[in-house]
């Protein structure tokens, strides 16, 4: 067997091996087992927001959308948490997320509230927009108008503010896991 041969018959072996080996892998993916796809949508992480005044405004996401509910963003799941506290004085809040929208680096999320003890609070909706940027996070809230989720009024799902606010320096680890609907 001459060297172009051999050569040509190793190339034929080789490319054999990948696509059977790929074709392997894409029935795999494709069975039907949902723990080898990613899921459709995420926001997770946790920062405190800059403030000069020294406040400690402190966000913490664990939001998802599973693959198979990739259509419907109002499907959903997980918590998030936020507190403003001030010299001892403030508040926090948990809430139960109702809807995720994520776009690159950017992530929408709303909830309803479900613990809290600012007064009138429970059972208000509230949304928050992360701008995943690496070290320099940004965030916004629906209730940046209004002064505080209290004051929010017939919020509808995934619906938030710009964000405006900076992450403060070393605290930001939000992470996004990009949307991509079926369109």
């Amino acid at each position: 067997m001459n060297r172009v041969t051999r050569c040509t018959g190793i190339a034929v072996l080789i490319t054999a091996v990948l696509f059977t080996a790929g074709a392997a892998g894409s029935a795999v993916a494709s069975n039907g087992n949902d723990h080898h796809r990613r899921e459709a949508a995420a926001l997770t992480g946790t920062a405190k927001l800059y403030r000069v005044a020294g406040d400690d405004i402190t966000f913490s996401f664990d939001a998802h959308l599973a693959a198979k509910d990739n259509d419907d963003p109002s499907k959903a799941t997980g918590t998030f948490r936020f507190s403003h506290y001030l010299n001892g004085d403030g508040a926090y809040a948990k809430a139960k997320v109702d809807c995720l929208v994520t776009g690159g680096k950017v992530a929408v999320v709303s909830g309803v509230i479900t613990e809290s003890d600012l007064p009138g609070a429970k059972g208000k909706r509230v949304g928050v927009t992360v701008h995943d940027l690496g070290r320099h996070d940004r965030l916004g809230y629906s209730w940046a108008s209004v002064g505080n989720p209290a004051e929010t009024k017939d919020l509808p799902k995934c619906v938030s503010s710009a964000p405006f606010e900076r992450v403060k320096q070393g605290t930001g680890d939000f992470t996004v896991v990009p949307w991509q609907p079926k369109f």
